[in-house]
């Protein structure tokens, strides 16, 4: 239950790290001749790998099973931080354990290959492993939606085994609420075995409670979902105050509410978040949740800008200000529980996250921000407010025009790549199905087995790569062009018919995310009609790039070899550095050392 609002994010320029001196990589005088990897690495993913938990903290102990397909007599598994390999072991059997390193926040990515006699490798596998004693570093956020006695405990363990295998490490537990003003179906002390939600649906509280023990045992977060300020309309009789209500005008004659379909149980009616009666009615009721079920913490909703509002007695409220007053009660009365806060089209961001206490930015996205250049004027502004702490988490719903019966997997994948390049990472995978619309419980439209497989491998790559993409750094402008004319290299923000490079350097590593547009017919991450075509793949693409010094230069892509980096043999000229990047489709990370 959310509304359109008007952006208010920031605009940030990208910084240029390059000097006047461009005209020596002019494309027309980039070398065309093939530099060869390394070690010549082939790809032949067959087999299926799987973890036990999502995250772990430094030093526990990683459980890893083939799920699918059988091992080569020779195979090792190799685990890698980056390029640099820290561990390589022979494979015996078809589950064993590896101990994580004691580094806090750190990615890993495992992979399962053999050596031949002309020390040509062949991956058959991998896998991402996130090393983090706190989700809230590299969120990774998933949703729960549905609470029916269908859901088995069968069923919910074979859900959350793939958001398990693409490592979310938190999930929000949308309208399982049995009222907005009275979250909990019943009392601590006289649970309901099951109510109507507010689509009159039936849930369950042994269902709720399940999702929740199964989620802990895979190491997520489980979050509750509420608004902040919505009551129905038998409110009163639950307790709510009369003055409490915000009202479109300065009589009070009409209460602000969000209408809702007449079959379901009642619109929703607007409080004042920041009255401090309310505050302390749905603190209480949240405590009641936190004695009934093992909730980690509270998603808090708001619906976007709603124009001019009052309060009771005629004076003018300030939502934004309201957010940060109620964010802060709640985490007065429950200081070990999380919080997160939408801030729908941004608005109300700079509040939510002055207060200090939300884990990552939350930011839902509709059709005011449906560029992929929005998703980076976002992510700067929140960068901005957050003195670049906290993580982003884009809400945004693909395909939402279509009404075809499968998701375009070509637009899902290049959206992922863009935010995931950024550093944000984007909540569209629930249990059972992949968001395509607001109201999370639709699931009309289905991930094909082809899109499972390329989503797995896109949230493998975000999470071995996370310390590159995610961990701070400094936007930077790549002084970068291709050898072949059918390649034109842009920086960031995109070009129709384009390659964009979107460039930082993080932890003395310059680092360039080649992503595709070249076939792209939009600018607009909603592919809305669910038309956005697959990119060509570019094969042995030679680039010259301006970096001096070169010790290390590698490559990955969630498009090839399922992540794994290879590196690759160059040649320096000068200022600048030559390479063959072995394929581009999507997306392709460089990494200059």
């Amino acid at each position: 239950m959310k509304m359109n609002a008007l952006l208010i994010a920031l605009p940030l320029l990208i910084g240029s790290c390059s000097d006047d001196n461009n005209s020596y990589n002019d494309p027309a005088t980039v070398p065309t001749d093939i530099i060869q990897t390394v070690v010549k690495t082939t790809d032949n993913i067959s087999i299926g790998i799987s973890t036990d938990k999502a995250a772990y903290k430094p030093g526990e102990t990683v459980r890893f099973t083939v799920t699918d397909g059988t091992l080569p007599s020779s195979a090792h598994v190799r685990y890698r931080h980056g390029a640099d390999v820290i561990a390589d072991d022979n494979i015996g059997s078809t589950s064993w354990t590896w101990t994580a390193p004691q580094a806090d926040y750190t990615g890993y990515m495992a992979d399962i290959y053999t050596t031949d006699a002309n020390n040509q490798q062949t991956i058959y596998a991998t896998i991402g492993v996130d090393v983090s004693s706190d989700w809230a570093r590299f969120p990774r956020y998933g949703f729960i939606a549905s609470y029916g006695n269908d859901r088995t405990s069968d069923v919910i363990a074979s859900e959350l085994s793939l958001l398990n295998r693409c490592h979310i490490n938190g999930l929000q537990f949308y309208d399982w609420q049995y009222k907005q003003q009275w979250p909990l179906g019943g009392t601590p002390d006289n649970l309901l075995e099951s109510y109507k939600d507010i689509a009159n649906r039936d849930n369950y509280t042994s269902v709720v409670k399940d999702y929740i023990a199964q989620a802990h045992s895979f190491g997520m977060k489980a979050m509750f979902y509420n608004l902040c300020f919505g009551v129905f309309d038998d409110a009163k009789a639950d307790g709510v105050g009369d003055h409490w209500y915000i009202y479109t005008d300065q009589n009070h004659s009409k209460c602000d509410r969000h209408q809702l379909p007449s079959d379901w149980k009642s619109d929703i009616y607007l409080v004042n978040p920041s009255n401090k009666d309310w505050q302390n009615y749905l603190a209480d009721r949240n405590d009641d949740v936190y004695k009934a079920l093992d909730f980690d913490g509270f998603h808090i909703d708001q619906l976007g800008d709603r124009g001019t509002d009052y309060d009771y007695y005629g004076s003018q409220v300030n939502l934004p200000n309201g957010y940060a007053s109620f964010i802060r009660a709640m985490k007065e009365r429950q200081p070990d529980k999380r919080l997160v806060m939408n801030a729908v089209s941004n608005y109300g961001s700079d509040k939510i996250v002055s207060t200090g206490c939300v884990d990552f930015m939350y930011t839902e996205l509709w059709g005011s921000e449906d560029k992929f250049s929005d998703l980076h004027d976002i992510l700067k502004a929140n960068r901005l407010y957050s003195g670049n702490k906290l993580g982003q988490v884009y809400a945004a719903y693909m395909d939402y025009g279509h009404k075809k019966p499968e998701f375009n997997a070509p637009g899902v994948l290049l959206t992922d790549a863009v935010m995931f390049a950024l550093g944000a990472s984007h909540l569209e995978l629930g249990a059972g199905h992949m968001l395509s619309s607001e109201y999370f419980p639709y699931a009309d439209v289905k991930m094909s087995d082809e899109l499972k497989k390329q989503i797995v491998a896109y949230y493998d790559f975000l999470t071995a790569y996370q310390n590159l993409l995610r961990d701070g750094g400094s936007e930077t402008q790549a002084d970068i062009a291709a050898a072949k004319s059918v390649v034109t290299i842009n920086a960031w923000p995109p070009v129709l018919g384009n390659v964009t490079a979107y460039s930082k350097n993080v932890n003395g590593k310059q680092v360039v995310n080649l992503i595709n547009f070249r076939q792209a017919n939009s600018l607009s991450w909603r592919d809305m009609d669910g038309t956005m075509p697959e990119p060509e793949a570019v094969d042995n693409l030679t680039l010259r790039m301006r970096a001096k010094n070169v010790k290390k230069l590698w490559v990955a892509s969630p498009d090839q070899l399922g992540g794994a980096p290879q590196e690759l043999q160059y040649r320096q000229e000068g200022d600048f550095v030559v390479f063959t990047v072995p394929q581009l489709k999507y997306w392709t990370m460089i990494v200059v050392e």
